[in-house]
């Protein structure tokens, strides 16, 4: 998909508590649920390296949740992705679910 049918993206620490949004980011983080539990994928996304202030006390971390998958192809601690979903605050971090993503590639100089 083309960047341009993307809207721009926003930090992490200037989303809203609730509502659409675009963010861009790096895995942090991923947590694979065992078998016995319901399946979802979870990832933290943080926009600290696209975001560079230093200990500014801001929230640079946002969880993603893919209902009903134990893997999503791509998205492993590394990778850099665009995200759009609904924003919503769970257990104080802000979460979207099922967002739609797009891998970032890093240009080879």
């Amino acid at each position: 998909m083309p960047q341009g049918d993307w809207p721009e993206a926003i930090a992490i620490g200037e989303l809203p508590l609730r509502g659409r949004a675009v963010c861009t980011g790096v895995i942090d983080a991923v947590t694979i649920q065992p078998e016995l539990v319901a399946p979802a994928y979870t990832a933290i996304l943080t926009d600290r390296e696209f975001h560079r202030m230093a200990n500014d006390g801001g929230n640079h971390r946002l969880r993603l949740v893919w209902i009903g998958r134990r893997r999503m192809p791509g998205i492993l601690a590394g990778t850099r992705l665009r995200v759009e979903g609904m924003v919503s605050l769970r257990d104080g971090l802000p979460t979207m679910y099922n967002p739609r993503y797009e891998i970032i590639g890093i240009q080879e100089s």
